[in-house]
């Protein structure tokens, strides 16, 4: 099965085994020329296959099952991620809204709350906030400065819209009984930052990544939160981010 997509600017051939992954990407459907195509074969399955189990085995919980589509589905994303290096973009997992067509990027361990904060965004400030990704979104660098984009991978609540904004600040969000923002240098961001975005095992594809990475760390404002899960936090990091500058 083939169909085309465009993603992050660039016109992408898919082809599969399954028809998962066309399912997953439909409204991400395009025509015209591929810039590249990418397939997977029952090795990457596989491969996924194992990583589920190890994580599951790490958290300690029983196995999850999950179909050869679904995982094929990973697959497919990790091969797109790793070709969009030639176009100086990244894969990169965290919860993204748009306010007023700005991107906002809130990067964190599983399980810390990304997702409940940019809710919280959305309730607090209604149809001026949108949500570009809330899982992996796609960031490119350009002379200009960071685009992030959605990416029909977008986690278990499935929330993502198919457009492209300006990215002006990445937050390392963290649990807090106080809601407290500040900024923090690239050095003090680059361990987590290192930690959130897709890394290669080729050493020449995660040369790349590290490259755009550091790109991305000197092109937006950086900043640190410790919230809980009250409205007064969504408040407390807008009003602080909005007007920022790398």
């Amino acid at each position: 099965m083939k169909e085309t997509y465009r993603l992050a600017g660039r016109t992408v051939e898919i082809r599969s085994r399954f028809s998962a992954v066309h399912v997953l990407c439909r409204d991400y459907r395009a025509e015209g020329m591929p810039d590249f195509s990418v397939e997977t074969d029952a090795a990457d399955i596989a491969l996924e296959r194992e990583k589920s189990a190890r994580e599951d085995a790490l958290a300690g919980v029983p196995p999850r099952r999950f179909s050869d589509g679904y995982l094929e589905s990973l697959a497919i994303c990790r091969r797109i991620a790793e070709r969009l290096l030639d176009y100086d973009t990244v894969l990169f997992h965290g919860s993204c809204v748009a306010v007023d067509g700005i991107g906002y990027l809130f990067t964190a361990k599983s399980g810390t709350g990304k997702s409940t904060h940019t809710r919280l965004w959305r309730e607090m400030l209604g149809s001026r906030a949108m949500m570009v990704n809330d899982d992996k979104p796609l960031i490119r660098m350009t002379e200009e400065g960071a685009t992030i984009y959605g990416t029909p991978w977008d986690g278990k609540h499935r929330l993502s819209t198919n457009l492209a904004v300006p990215l002006q600040a990445v937050c390392l969000l963290e649990r807090a009984e106080e809601n407290a923002i500040r900024p923090v240098t690239k050095r003090e961001a680059y361990p987590m930052l290192l930690q959130q975005v897709y890394r290669p095992m080729d050493p020449a594809a995660l040369a790349k990544t590290l490259t755009v990475l550091d790109r991305l760390a000197g092109q937006v404002s950086l900043w640190r939160l410790g919230c809980n899960k009250e409205p007064e936090a969504a408040r407390v990091a807008y009003e602080a981010m909005k007007g920022s500058k790398p």
